[in-house]
């Protein structure tokens, strides 16, 4: 099967004209083969029953009968041909004419009721009768044809059909090879355009309007490819640049601290200050390795998820008493109204849930409540997180999401993960056939877990 798909495009196509080709010509071969055997047969049963009608009215004459029994070369020499026969027998079944050059055996006579025109197939000729009233008596003709010259005649034209037929095929097979080529060549251009193109210029696109209106489809959809490319290559090699000055940060507070406690004696307790500081970089350092590894292996989700049904009321009251305490030293409140079943990975949820209300927490205005809420509908079913406080600005909204992105970074805490958390929640979100969607406006924001109908089934283990 693999070498099938391995034969070239062009031979594919040539060969499946040529293959056409040979049943179209075959068919027509056919058709006129059976057009020409079937007029040739008509031709002969007319011969046939225009001699026997003949027949009919010269037999009338007595003195006819009596001169064609005495001199029948007479007769064969009218018919022009020695494949022409004739035989005539009285009532007492007494023969009175034979012409028969090939000395073909007289048949029987045919019954009363048996067709005019009839086959003897042991000696390939073709046979008429009749009864003929004559004042002597009756007469009973048989006058025929040998069909050896028409089967030779339709052999030869079959074998020149044969011919033509080969000779077609073979013509059409190279003949549509060079129409193949000539019709792939926009195909070849278009590769030789999309192979001009490398990391350097992800930015140039083919020109759809330059190709035929069977590939404007490919061409669209590869600028569409290259497109995404593009944006992919950006966001890495922003992510390289962001994963470089967050990795540096904490790199650079741990050297100047030692450099630091290195240029003079210190005491104990400086360097046990010293210590705890370098724990906290430690710990960041941490999370965000640990934060990484999990956005890796988030590209294989069937890894991961342990889907089963989960109680929101039981999981959204379990998040607040978790995060009750950050939020009473920050002046606010948790709020649960999430009800429901919806079947997920629990601990990826929960971590999902986790980042959005420690988020909400960060950047809520104090004394407010952070709410989490379920909303079902036709689709799925919103699981949301709502805080009171300033909007997001609109130029941070399309690049959220985005690893290692702040808002504002200054606000960067010991405790935040890094410019990951949004990061980890979408692809949470991924892994459940899901997205995140964030709704931002002045003294309100909200962070929609939007899961589809198949997150709503019942009986999942």
């Amino acid at each position: 099967m693999r070498k099938l798909q391995q034969i070239s495009l062009r031979l594919r196509l040539a060969s499946m004209f040529a293959a056409v080709s040979a049943v179209l010509f075959g068919a027509m071969g056919f058709y006129a083969y059976d057009a020409l055997k079937t007029e040739l047969k008509q031709r002969d049963d007319e011969a046939l029953v225009a001699r026997i009608e003949r027949m009919r009215i010269l037999s009338a004459d007595p003195e006819y009968v009596e001169t064609l029994r005495k001199h029948p070369h007479l007769y064969a020499s009218t018919l022009g041909n020695k494949e022409n026969i004739l035989w005539i027998t009285n009532d007492r079944g007494e023969l009175l004419v034979e012409i028969n050059p090939t000395g073909l055996q007289r048949p029987a006579f045919p019954p009363a009721g048996a067709p005019m025109l009839f086959d003897n197939r042991h000696d390939h000729a073709r046979l008429a009768w009749a009864h003929v009233e004559c004042p002597p008596g009756t007469l009973h003709v048989i006058t025929g044809t040998l069909l050896n010259t028409r089967l030779q005649m339709l052999a030869a034209y079959r074998a020149n059909l044969g011919f033509a037929w080969l000779a077609g095929v073979l013509l059409a097979f190279a003949l549509g090879g060079e129409v193949v080529r000539r019709g792939l060549l926009p195909l070849r251009r278009l590769s030789l355009q999309a192979a001009a193109i490398h990391p350097q210029q992800l930015g140039l696109r083919l020109d759809a309007r330059q190709q035929p209106q069977e590939l404007q489809g490919l061409t669209n959809a590869l600028n569409l490819m290259l497109a995404r490319l593009e944006e992919g290559y950006s966001r890495l090699s922003r992510f390289s640049e962001d994963l470089a000055h967050e990795m540096r940060t904490p790199l650079n507070n741990l050297m100047g601290h030692n450099q630091q406690m290195l240029n003079q004696p210190r005491s104990v307790e400086d360097y046990e200050n010293l210590l705890v500081s370098k724990q906290e970089e430690y710990e960041r350092l941490a999370r965000m390795i640990d934060n990484m590894l999990f956005l890796a292996r988030a590209e294989k989700p069937e890894a991961m998820l342990q889907l089963k049904p989960l109680d929101l009321a039981l999981l959204g009251g379990r998040v607040c008493d978790y995060f009750e305490g950050m939020a009473e030293e920050s002046g606010m409140r948790m709020r649960n109204l999430a009800q429901g079943t919806l079947v997920a990975d629990s601990a990826l949820l929960a971590r999902a849930l986790a980042n959005l209300v420690s988020n909400a927490l960060r950047y809520g205005a104090a004394g407010s409540t952070v709410t989490l809420r379920s909303q079902p509908h036709a689709q799925g079913l919103d699981l949301e997180v709502i805080n009171q406080g300033e909007a997001i600005g609109a130029e941070h909204l399309p690049r959220l999401f985005d690893r290692f992105y702040r808002c504002d970074p200054a606000r960067a805490q010991p405790g935040d993960s890094g410019g990951l958390g949004l990061a980890i929640v979408q692809s949470i979100m991924h892994m459940h056939k899901g997205e995140v969607l964030v709704d931002s406006r002045p003294g309100e924001t909200r962070f929609i877990l939007r899961f589809g109908a198949e997150s709503m089934a019942s009986g999942v283990a």
